[in-house]
């Protein structure tokens, strides 16, 4: 069964409940100026490669969520994707901390193709507590809780309990590097799957609706080499909460800097997955 059919209202309460609803707020915020720019010109750079983009809805965006959020909790720290892009330090302390992608499919969104996202993660003693991901197009509010589930406006999600890899809906994406070496080996991981009878691979241009999928049982793993902490941090929760398993590709526990991820909706399909792998090296969030 590939997804759960309760409607539940996600639980209120517990101790970060402003912080959560500030999120939520701010998302959907978020998504109206998204959508909205969607359909406009943009004015495109680039960052790390050709295939690196960065618009000024995605400055924009993060400076609306970054300031409004500061206004509230003025002691709380911030990990963001344009401010690391402009050099500030990805260090996940103790502190209550924000991890904010503004736009998580940024090349999707220059050329107008609708998988588009808003992400909001927030982790506490360096323990992720909640996740907020806004799919700005088709109106998707994703949400969960350490502890209280995940939900997409209002119903429950639950991940698929595959186990096999023959029967299974595999995701993933291609980052920004390009260079010989790293298509070579992206490549091959995706041909080493397909070899293991994948029903298929899927590439949409979010990792963070990636995940979405997953948790909603859409899907049935997700690998990736390259994402950063800000495209991982909120779905990370997601699809905890849903059910899922998310760690490393060598197998061990996640690590939120290490540019890395295998998730699935069972811990023998993560397994299988990460042991098809051959690792591309990307480097970490907290050495940039």
């Amino acid at each position: 069964m590939k997804q759960g059919g309760e409607d539940a209202a996600a639980p209120a309460g517990g101790p970060w409940e402003e912080c959560f609803q500030a999120a939520v707020q701010l998302a959907l915020r978020a998504g109206q100026i998204i959508r909205k720019a969607l359909a406009e010109e943009k004015r495109v750079s680039t960052k790390t490669s050709a295939a690196d983009l960065v618009t000024e809805t995605d400055r924009l965006v993060e400076d609306l969520i970054i300031s409004e959020l500061r206004k509230r909790f003025p002691s709380h720290r911030f990990i963001a994707e344009e401010a690391a892009a402009s050099g500030a330090k990805c260090v996940l302390t103790p502190s209550p901390t924000w991890i904010i992608d503004p736009i998580d499919g940024t090349c999707n969104f220059v050329h107008r193709f609708p998988t588009v996202a808003v992400s909001i993660g927030f982790a506490v003693r360096q323990e992720l507590e909640f996740g907020v991901i806004h799919h700005c197009t088709e109106e998707r509010l994703y949400t969960g809780r350490r502890g209280q589930g995940a939900f997409c406006n209002g119903q429950r999600l639950r991940v698929s309990g595959e186990t096999e890899l023959s029967r299974a809906l595999v995701l993933t994406e291609i980052g920004p590097k390009r260079d010989p070496a790293t298509l070579r080996l992206f490549l091959s991981n995706m041909e080493r799957l397909l070899h293991g009878r994948a029903h298929g691979v899927r590439v949409i241009g979010s990792s963070t609706l990636a995940l979405c999928h997953l948790a909603s049982g859409a899907a049935d793993a997700y690998y990736q080499f390259g994402l950063h902490c800000w495209d991982l941090a909120a779905a990370t929760v997601i699809v905890r909460e849903a059910g899922g398993i998310v760690m490393d590709t060598s197998g061990g526990p996640l690590d939120l800097m290490s540019c890395r991820v295998v998730a699935a909706g069972t811990r023998e399909m993560a397994i299988l997955i990460a042991q098809a792998l051959q690792t591309i090296n990307c480097g970490r969030d907290d050495e940039k």
